[in-house]
C-alpha cells in the first residue's frame, strides 16, 4: 500500500517539530488524529520512524534515513502540480507548429502574433517545411498543428478548413502575359513553364489542370515555390504558384495575374492527429485560427 501525500506530510512536520502537539498544531489537526497517521504510516513501512518521550519526540535512525528522502519527494510533488497548475492556466509551456512555407510565410505570422500577444509565456517552435513534411510533422508527434493545403489523403488527420486559395500565373515584367489583366490557361501552355519537383501535390495539380488544354513546357523544376520565383525573376520562364505565395512573389519584382475560369481553387486548413488529444496551448491556438477564419 502506498503512503499517502497527507502521511508523509504529517511524518515531516512531525520530524521538524519538537512534540506531536507542537506538529498537530502546525497542521491544524488534533494529536489522536496525528499519532494515527504516523502509526499508518510506520504499519506501511514496517517499523517504528519516531522514539518518544514524555517531553519531546525524535527520529529513529530509520526515520532519519527517510526525512530527506521525504522532504525531495514533497518538494518534487508540489513542484509538479505546481507546473501543471501553470500549463492549465496558460502561464508556462509550448507549442510547436508545421506549417508549408507559403502560409508560414504570409498567414501564420499574423495568427502567432495575436496568440502571443494573449499568452506571451507560451514558447513557440515553427517547423516551416513542405506540405508533405507538414503532415508528416503532425502523423508523427513532431508538431502538434500544421497549417497545409487539405490533404489528399486524411487518415490519422483530423482537417478543418480555413480559408480557399486561388491559384495565380507569375511573370516576370516585360513578358508577354504581363499585360493581360486575366491569363487564360491556353496562354500559359505556350511559354516556357518552371514546375514544382515531380511527386509534389502543386505539381499534381498543375499537371492535372493542364489536362485537356495542351501540355506545359517544362524547362525547370525545383522543390521550393521561392526558388520558382527566383527562376522566373532571371526571365527562365513563368508559372502557376498559391496566392499565399503572392507576396513572395511581388517582392521579388514579379507579375502575379489572375486566371480565367481557374481549375486550380485548394482549401487550406489546419490539421491535428487524430490519435491523442492536444495540450491546452495548441487548442487555444487551434481555436484562434478557427475564429480568425470566420473573420
Amino acid at each position: 500500500m502506498a503512503v499517502s501525500y497527507r502521511n508523509m506530510q504529517a511524518f515531516i512536520c512531525v520530524a521538524e517539530s519538537a512534540t506531536f502537539a507542537e506538529a498537530a498544531e502546525k497542521l491544524h489537526l488534533t494529536q489522536p488524529a496525528l499519532s494515527s497517521s504516523i502509526k499508518k504510516m510506520e504499519e506501511q513501512l514496517g517499523g517504528k520512524l519516531f522514539s518518544r518521550s514524555t517531553r519531546r519526540v525524535s527520529l529513529t535512525p530509520e526515520g532519519q534515513i527517510l526525512l530527506p528522502k521525504a522532504k525531495r519527494l514533497m518538494n518534487e510533488w508540489d513542484e509538479a502540480c505546481h507546473d501543471m497548475q501553470n500549463l492549465f492556466a496558460m502561464k508556462q509551456g509550448k507549442l510547436t507548429v508545421s506549417a508549408m512555407p507559403s502560409f508560414a510565410e504570409s498567414r501564420l505570422p499574423g495568427l502567432l502574433n495575436t496568440y502571443h500577444s494573449q499568452f506571451p509565456n507560451i514558447r513557440i517552435r515553427v517547423l516551416d517545411v513542405v506540405m508533405e513534411s507538414t503532415i508528416e510533422n503532425v502523423l508523427n508527434g513532431n508538431a502538434e498543428l500544421g497549417f497545409t493545403f487539405e490533404p489528399e489523403i486524411k487518415d490519422g488527420l483530423c482537417y478543418t478548413p480555413l480559408f480557399q486559395d486561388d491559384f495565380v500565373a507569375v511573370v516576370y515584367p516585360g513578358h508577354p502575359l504581363a499585360e493581360i489583366p486575366s491569363i487564360p490557361w491556353t496562354s500559359l501552355l505556350i511559354h516556357p513553364f518552371i514546375a514544382m519537383n515531380r511527386g509534389s501535390a502543386v505539381r499534381r495539380w498543375t499537371e492535372a489542370a493542364a489536362e485537356g488544354r495542351g501540355q506545359l513546357k517544362i524547362i525547370a523544376e525545383t522543390g521550393q515555390l521561392g526558388s520558382v520565383g527566383q527562376f522566373i525573376s532571371q526571365k527562365m520562364g513563368i508559372s502557376v504558384v498559391p496566392s499565399l505565395c503572392k507576396r513572395q512573389m511581388t517582392m521579388k519584382g514579379l507579375i502575379c495575374k489572375p486566371i480565367q475560369n481557374n481549375p486550380l481553387s485548394k482549401s487550406v486548413g489546419v490539421i491535428r492527429s487524430q490519435r491523442g488529444g492536444l495540450s491546452v496551448a495548441a487548442e487555444e491556438f487551434w481555436a484562434l485560427c478557427i475564429e480568425k477564419s470566420k473573420a
